[in-house]
């Protein structure tokens, strides 16, 4: 793990001069001889060995107690968000688990009923000041972790901005979310359903983990001012959720939905000091979304409120982070070129 070799005991040896023993021994196998042989340095030879195996206590430890403070580490960056079940309800409590997805071929979170943000900090050279919440999509069934959040948090982060994977609560699932997603979003009546539980409290933890970032900001060097958010297909609902409902002390400096499901949102309207939007989709999107970033694109601009939209002629659903040779692969680059723009990669 950290690209070190440990010093084997028994590694062959040269010893200098010495008749009695081949050109090389084994350590732990001297020939007797050798202890009186005048040839030979015995003391030399054994305050190597000693020295050696100090060495390699040495080495030990070290690892030892780095991987102790990388765990440490780790677990601190790991923030849980305290936010309430719905008047009349139970909150939930069953198991999180991550897995990789074959039907969705990348690694994925279900089951979260206990929303955290983990925490992707820049190098202090780096760090600008502001901030990203960032919400995978999945369906409210699952969240696709990797191409649409802890790659995008390692992106922003070598960019100077500390990013925050928001795991947002989701539907209950059985062994395999994103197959079950893939079976209850072929029945639309069941889907919507499910959705109409479990959104309002997705886009609750949003709320709340942008409240949370903006109180906090200090801690990682970050402005109130400065702290966005940004989702993809279900986590674009959150962000977009966010950006409407906000309330002043949790109020995003900028929103980005990304292929974003925010047809919900078509007669809510834009609050007056509404974020700058930034809007990606695919206009061969499988599950039909293009129209719905339109829709939020031209909801922003039509309260005279400063919006970019990038459509793409291909792309599919769910591109994220992934490399398809297609122009969607650069999509996060313009996104970097619009933060520029609003000033927000500036010291």
């Amino acid at each position: 793990m950290f690209g070190l070799r440990l010093l084997n005991r028994k590694q062959t040896r040269r010893i200098v001069g010495c008749r009695h023993a081949p050109s090389t021994v084994t350590m732990s196998v001297f020939d007797a001889r050798c202890f009186s042989c005048p040839h030979s340095d015995l003391q030399s030879a054994s305050r190597r060995l000693l020295d050696c195996s100090a060495v390699e206590n040495v080495v030990v430890r070290t690892l030892c107690v780095l991987l102790f403070l990388a765990t440490r580490l780790a677990a601190q960056d790991v923030i849980p968000l305290q936010t309430a079940a719905p008047p009349g309800s139970t909150p939930e409590n069953y198991p999180e688990k991550e897995y990789f997805s074959r039907v969705w071929n990348t690694e994925v979170v279900a089951n979260v009923t206990k929303p955290s943000l983990t925490v992707f900090k820049p190098s202090p050279k780096l760090r600008n000041g502001t901030a990203v919440v960032i919400c995978p999509g999945g369906g409210f069934m699952a969240l696709s972790i990797s191409s649409e959040g802890t790659d995008v948090a390692k992106f922003m982060a070598a960019r100077g901005v500390t990013a925050f994977v928001l795991k947002y609560r989701l539907a209950h699932t059985g062994d395999d979310a994103t197959q079950e997603f893939v079976e209850m979003f072929a029945d639309k009546q069941k889907f919507q359903e499910m959705a109409a539980k479990v959104v309002p409290l997705s886009i609750a933890d949003g709320l709340a983990a942008l409240t949370y970032v903006r109180q906090h900001a200090s801690e990682w060097g970050v402005s109130p001012q400065r702290v966005g958010i940004i989702g993809f297909s279900a986590g674009g609902t959150v962000a977009a959720g966010v950006a409407i409902h906000y309330r002043p002390e949790g109020r995003p400096a900028f929103v980005a939905p990304i292929y974003a499901a925010g047809a919900r949102f078509k007669d809510d309207p834009v609050p007056a000091d509404a974020p700058p939007m930034f809007a990606v989709a695919a206009t061969d999107d499988q599950l039909g979304l293009a129209p719905q970033s339109v829709a939020l694109y031209e909801q922003w601009t039509g309260a005279n409120k400063s919006a970019e939209l990038h459509m793409y002629a291909q792309g599919g659903h769910g591109f994220g982070m992934r490399r398809q040779n297609l122009p969607t692969d650069h999509w996060i680059d313009r996104f970097v070129d619009w933060l520029e723009l609003q000033g927000w990669l500036r010291k």
